[in-house]
């Protein structure tokens, strides 16, 4: 099946993606139009609004989203169905780059996003195929020593929910030969993400909120006492609004356009597998990813496809060639797989920031923000969509604290930003490959 052509959402149908043809049945919710007024408004219906706006209807209050395709999407309803705790940047770079507090702060909560995964999964019934743990692989002893060194930190910070795995350890795991070790993750996981987006949906109705699909925002007001959201054919008046719109928020909001960039990343599904190839390539079901600086990821569907991710095109334009990429990696990994068949492949758009952690801020006095989850997202937009909450209800603690981190734009501004970034990436995957 062919990659999506277009950056932005054309009929605003889902992608072409295992996902989107094995989904749940939902209804299509109207578009918005009229004039409505509402305690809290959020735009964008993927999971950092979703989150957000749950929270906030558990708590009473009106809610209402505006999405401007379906819910779940963007990269919420695309991505790799991983939930790997922590941000993309480590905890060493952020006690590096912005102190040791903030680095224990971070440490408090980067496995608070799989808890929340969990507990709506459980408390609304969801069916999103959720399954336990998640494995980070060594394909070299610089490799190793790295991730040695990433469990005695996190040890450090009372994080003890990680196991170091040896080379006859990894093989348990994963059927290659190509790693030397690895580090499993037990509250880590994975799942069907465009059904945990759309059971996070109908959770939300159920407590009361409103969601209007297919309702593009084409100006936001925050000047005012009341901010204002505009569609074609409507327009919300509210007390308080969250701008969850990500990579695909586009210039809508000037302030923030530059301080994110849209990162295209790729996968694709094979043929459903046989009960004894899944067991040989993958014996524990949890997922994978390795720790190079652009990493291959992929994990078993819960109809026995692989699925495997991989890749970035900077400045969020659409690759064509995903299958030959992919299928490069694939067969590095498993060459018993070679020349399977693939029957989907889709990409999508994440938002990177400059330093890999995600950003959280106010405009003016009722507009909130969060994005940039740098590829770390199915975790951190829970976690930052409950942060969110707490500040909208009166408690800014956690909210400050990111809010107050310094966010750095690209090098090269708006011109230069995408081959500045596309170098740097050049950099680090001569570094992967040389294994330094």
């Amino acid at each position: 099946m062919n990659a999506m052509t277009k950056p932005y959402a054309g009929t605003g149908s889902h992608v072409g993606s295992l996902y989107a043809a094995t989904a749940n049945p939902t209804r299509v919710r109207p578009p918005l139009q009229g004039s409505h007024q509402t305690d809290i408004c959020v735009v964008g219906a993927g999971f950092t609004g979703l989150s957000t706006a749950l929270h906030l209807a558990e708590k009473g209050y009106t809610v209402t989203i505006i999405e401007g395709a379906r819910v779940g999407w963007g990269a919420s309803g695309r991505n790799g169905g991983q939930i790997v705790n922590g941000l993309n940047a480590s905890l060493a770079k952020i006690d590096r780059q912005f102190g040791h507090d903030t680095a224990r702060f971070v440490a408090g909560l980067v496995t608070e996003g799989g808890d929340i995964i969990r507990a709506r999964a459980k408390k609304y019934a969801i069916r999103c195929d959720l399954k336990q743990g998640n494995i980070l692989t060594a394909m070299s002893a610089s490799d190793m020593k790295e991730l040695e060194g990433r469990q005695r930190l996190w040890e450090r910070y009372g994080i003890t929910c990680q196991e170091l795995l040896g080379p006859d350890q990894i093989r348990q795991h994963i059927g290659s030969d190509l790693y030397v070790g690895g580090q499993l993750d037990h509250k880590g996981g994975h799942l069907h993400p465009l059904n945990l987006a759309q059971g996070e949906a109908e959770a939300f109705e159920a407590n009361g909120g409103t969601i209007f699909e297919m309702s593009p925002v084409t100006s936001v007001d925050t000047t005012g006492a009341t901010p204002v959201v505009r569609t074609a054919q409507g327009r919300v008046e509210c007390k308080t609004l969250v701008l969850c719109g990500n990579a695909y928020l586009g210039d809508v909001v000037p302030a923030l356009t530059w301080r994110v960039m849209p990162v295209t990343t790729q996968i694709m599904a094979t043929r459903p597998l046989s009960a004894e190839m899944a067991a040989r390539l993958l014996p524990t079901d949890h997922c994978v990813e390795d720790i190079r600086y652009i990493p291959d990821y992929y994990r078993l569907s819960a109809d026995k496809r692989l699925l495997i991710g991989g890749g970035s095109v900077y400045g969020g334009v659409d690759d064509l060639n995903i299958q030959s990429k992919l299928r490069r990696n694939l067969y590095r990994i498993f060459p018993e797989l070679r020349g399977i068949e693939v029957d989907y492949s889709w990409s999508g758009n994440f938002a990177l920031s400059f330093t890999r952690v995600p950003q959280m801020g106010r405009i003016g006095a009722n507009t909130y923000f969060a994005h940039g989850y740098s590829g770390h997202g199915v975790t951190g937009t829970h976690t930052f969509g409950r942060i969110l909450s707490e500040v909208i209800d009166g408690d800014q603690t956690r909210f400050d604290t990111f809010a107050a981190l310094p966010w750095y734009p690209f090098p090269g501004g708006r011109t230069f930003r995408v081959p500045y970034s596309v170098m740097g990436s050049w950099y680090y995957a001569l570094r992967d490959k040389l294994g330094i």
